[in-house]
């Protein structure tokens, strides 16, 4: 009972909330739409490719604009960009049932419009994930994700059964009209709300910076590093369930679009109830055992889907299949929410999503091939293998545990008062932090200089060296660059609690009597420029 109160513990925030139902509508909405795709498509086209293409179109855009939406996502205002986002599928998906209406759907412009969709997509989840920490306090986090996932599974227990209904009964227009008209709860609710986000003291970075700085932020970060990995290699083969189920239920089954829906809906049942397991087995097991067990279960529902020719059956083997799909990705998704800091968040969740959509744009179209080359049942089982391999890649690449980490800033950076009269472009900057350290202490202190290169690196910083003085090897010096003064203030303010252990060992090293000696300085050319900086006259030398 405790596990289902803290699942719903977030639900007691009344913007969250409300967010939260709104959502919980709009993913109705874009289930009966993506039931309608899936089916009007086998109408038009015997190849199981396209039919598996549909996935790909709504994953697709997700992979290729993701990074550019995570900065935005740091760097404006979320709740806009989720306005933005939810106005811009509402105008796509009316177009769609305009088309629909008037006969001119053809398979390649549904997939057009549904890539488009796509593209609303990518732009409002990074906000959104962000915005979760802007919500809630980050103790609720975890079961907030959770919960994300179950509103999507929640729908998609009955969703798809309501989107067969309505594909039977009102046709595929029906399906389409009633997506462009679930985006608007949303949209009212997000201008109802009213975020406060802390006060900036520094200038918006630039947004091809922004960007530089996610994508370098996790490439200097081995853990979340694995979980990019194993998401994508998760998503690249468990998507096949969903590509191919259309198929499955026309071909295998001998179903109509009704049954299509119920087999979507017993994968959503499936999902609810691995959304209410999350928080139990969290507390009982370690995180890597969990993916181990849904990685082995998914690929045991993907061999039972292949090998059935009972509605049954395939009902049942998509029980697991869902609650696998959901433990996976939550723990996924919260593994990157508690193991970054709040300034690049977005552009971290961003490049998950690029990463597992990715995966599974690309598993899309591979199983759709496979199944048109090999057969439904063939792909299905090499899905299935390419499960049991990403089980065995936590052997290599175990999924980090979240919450060993203080990742609150460290705060205690005060900018400098510099003697020059320095613009906040003004660079390339230099920085020199000297340290004394005794002969016995090397090593030790040579392992700490590699973990500060790499939290230098990942921060910002550039050109990174450390330095040994020849008449003086007690001394050593630690160099980097930085583009601008601006760049290196913003450096600063981007380490945290953790980041401080680190610095905290050097300085027990350091032998002297006073804190290492840093310098800052400016680089000039020998040949004079026409302009250079000039001395402030406000401040004294010392």
């Amino acid at each position: 009972m405790s596990a289902r109160a803290s699942t719903l513990a977030p639900l007691a925030y009344g913007n969250f909330r409300t967010l939260w139902l709104a959502t919980l509508v709009s993913n109705l909405g874009g289930l009966i739409q993506g039931v309608g795709a899936g089916w009007v498509m086998t109408t038009m086209t015997e190849s199981y490719n396209m039919v598996a293409l549909v996935q790909a179109a709504t994953t697709l855009p997700i992979m290729i604009f993701s990074i550019a939406a995570g900065a935005l996502a740091d760097s404006f205002d979320r709740r806009r960009i989720m306005l933005a986002a939810q106005v811009l599928m509402t105008v796509i998906s009316l177009g769609l049932a305009v088309l629909t209406f008037m006969g001119l759907l053809t398979p390649w412009l549904l997939l057009a419009v549904t890539f488009l969709i796509g593209c609303g997509t990518a732009l409002h989840n990074p906000s959104w994930q962000a915005s979760l920490g802007d919500l809630l306090p980050r103790k609720d986090l975890p079961s907030a994700v959770a919960l994300n996932s179950m509103s999507f599974n929640l729908m998609r227990s009955v969703g798809p059964a309501i989107g067969g209904i309505v594909v039977t009964l009102g046709g595929v227009f029906a399906a389409f009209g009633l997506n462009a008209v679930s985006y608007l709860p949303l949209i009212w609710a997000l201008t109802r709300w009213r975020p406060d986000y802390p006060a900036k003291t520094l200038p918006r970075e630039r947004f091809g910076s922004a960007m530089g700085a996610g994508v370098r932020y996790v490439f200097m970060s081995p853990k979340l590093l694995a979980v990019l990995f194993r998401g994508f290699v998760f998503g690249l083969a468990a998507i096949s369930v969903l590509a191919l189920l259309p198929s499955v239920a026309s071909q295998y089954l001998a179903s109509d679009a009704l049954g299509y829906g119920t087999l979507l809906g017993s994968f959503g049942a499936g999902a609810i109830g691995g959304a209410f397991l999350s928080a139990q087995l969290r507390a009982r097991l370690r995180h890597e055992t969990i993916i181990r067990i849904a990685c082995v279960g998914f690929a045991v529902s993907c061999a039972a889907l292949g090998l059935s020719r009972n509605s049954l059956l395939s009902h049942l083997a998509l029980l697991p299949a869902g609650a696998c799909w959901v433990l996976a990705l939550s723990l996924f998704n919260m593994t990157i929410q508690l193991s970054t800091p709040r300034w690049v968040v977005g552009r971290v969740l961003s490049l998950y999503q690029t990463a597992t959509f990715g995966g599974m744009a690309l598993g899309s179209w591979l199983f759709g091939f496979s199944a048109d080359v090999l057969g439904l049942q063939m792909a299905l089982i090499g899905a299935g293998i390419v499960l049991l391999v990403c089980a065995l890649m936590g052997l290599a690449l175990p999924l980090p545990e979240f919450g060993e980490d203080n990742l609150d800033p460290l705060d205690t950076f005060r900018e400098p008062l510099l003697r020059l009269d320095l613009r906040s472009r003004s660079g390339p900057i230099l920085i020199v932090v000297d340290y004394i350290i005794d002969q016995q202490d090397i090593p030790a202190f040579l392992r700490l200089m590699a973990e500060r290169r790499r939290i230098r690196l990942r921060d910002g910083a550039r050109n990174w060296a450390l330095l040994r003085d020849l008449e003086n090897p007690e001394v050593w010096s630690e160099s980097y660059h930085v583009a601008t003064w601006l760049d290196y203030v913003r450096l600063q303010g981007r380490r945290t609690q953790v980041d401080a252990e680190n610095f905290s060992q050097i300085l027990r090293l350091h032998r002297g009597d006073e804190r290492p000696r840093v310098s800052r300085k400016i680089e000039r050319q020998t040949v004079p420029t026409r302009e250079d900086l000039t001395l402030r006259k406000d401040v004294e030398l010392p």
